[in-house]
């Protein structure tokens, strides 16, 4: 397992359409180890692929939901091998999104609600399930990198550049501290 460097915008490796896996092999569940502990060491919630350098259509998720008594989150690891959505719902709802490849930047994304999606998991088992809320907000978020598409692309032009902007000013500010 290693970690894994994080590709971040204007990056355009980010913008690729990723191929889908052929078949499930270690070398496939090598990538899907070193995704899970770049994740977590990110910290976040979803991880695709490409965020790694690698056009391949994985994505990992793990919305490590907190304890009923506020101690240590319950790590719940899902690998989206192929993904696809079959159907969605037509409501739509809100949620504030980020990105580990744009870094510390957020704003409110509108997805469907609920969705019944397909994928491979790592034993090449072909699985179906409908899901809701977070993860299908997630998953939705995850697949959209697959396709070369980030949360950003989903705002307005102006609320895009300014999220832009700010991530280009923030990366300055790091190169003055760190020189």
């Amino acid at each position: 397992m290693a970690i894994r460097p994080i590709v971040e915008v204007p990056d355009p490796r980010l913008r690729e359409i990723s191929k889908p896996v052929d078949k499930v092999d270690d070398g496939v569940r090598a990538l899907v180890s070193d995704m899970f502990e770049t994740m977590y060491d990110a910290p976040g919630i979803g991880l695709a692929a490409i965020q790694v350098g690698v056009p391949q259509r994985i994505l990992v998720i793990d919305l490590q939901e907190p304890e009923e008594d506020g101690g240590e989150p319950i790590k719940d690891p899902r690998v989206f091998i192929n993904p696809e959505i079959l159907e969605h719902s037509e409501q739509e709802v809100p949620y504030t999104e980020g990105c580990l490849s744009v870094p510390d930047q957020y704003a409110e994304v509108d997805r469907p609600d609920r969705i019944r999606a397909r994928w491979l998991d790592l034993d090449g088992k072909v699985r179906e399930e409908e899901i809701e809320g977070l993860l299908a907000t997630c998953l939705q978020h995850e697949m959209d990198h697959l396709n070369g598409v980030l949360f950003i692309d989903h705002l307005s032009r102006l609320k895009r550049d300014m999220i832009l902007r700010k991530l280009t000013k923030q990366r300055k500010e790091q190169q003055k501290k760190a020189a």
